[in-house]
């Protein structure tokens, strides 16, 4: 090792030492114990994808999971398969109408996301349940499908030691400052802007 690599490994170890050092410093700030709220949201693909990520993070814990699906449903998912087939012990629920812009029916489209609903609230306030997904859940909110105040309250009163994770574009002012973690997925670039069909294992 000529002199030229031992001082770029001297500030290399310096650099990861300051590093190191504040990362430390901040975990040792990070003292609250309790379940964390996330909202994944964007334009960029992935959303859903990382929530079901986490769901599966969950499970290696054996801890209790839930998962509400709005607006997906007509066609199969490989996560549903998966879960349907291998763990039954995870609370699964669709809205199973498809895209609102497919249904084209308001009224229709109204009492199936309470209806879907219905079925997310009593998980947020069951103590039991370690994580809950509440998936495009904010498309509902921005059509105004479903009362934003009583979402937001519901979110807000869940159990302490409860994570929430909600996916969707959007979902407005508020529903971002009842969040502790909120990460926005951009856009960059999609195969589907090139004429590639979605691919079953990898968007669906």
């Amino acid at each position: 090792m000529n002199d030229n690599d031992e001082l770029k490994n001297q500030k290399h170890k310096s650099a990861m030492e300051k590093q190191k050092a504040k990362v430390d410093a901040r975990i040792e700030q990070a003292s609250a114990e309790r379940g964390v709220a996330v909202l994944l949201t964007g334009n960029g693909k992935g959303k859903s994808s990382s929530a079901f990520g986490m769901v599966l993070r969950a499970l290696g814990y054996g801890q209790k999971v839930g998962v509400v699906q709005f607006i997906k449903g007509q066609q199969l998912s490989g996560e549903e398969i998966f879960i349907r087939e291998h763990c039954p012990q995870v609370a699964f629920y669709q809205m199973g109408t498809g895209f609102t812009w497919n249904t084209q029916d308001r009224s229709g489209d109204i009492a199936a996301a309470e209806k879907t609903w219905a079925f997310a609230e009593p998980l947020l306030q069951d103590p039991s349940f370690d994580l809950v997904v509440l998936d495009e859940i904010t498309y509902m909110l921005a059509y105004g499908y479903l009362d934003e105040a009583k979402v937001i309250d519901a979110l807000a009163n869940r159990p302490r030691e409860q994570s929430v994770v909600v996916t969707g574009r959007g979902g407005g002012t508020a529903l971002r400052e009842v969040m502790d973690t909120v990460s926005e997925i951009k856009d960059i670039k999609h195969a589907f802007a090139a004429g590639i069909k979605a691919r079953k294992g990898v968007d669906y």
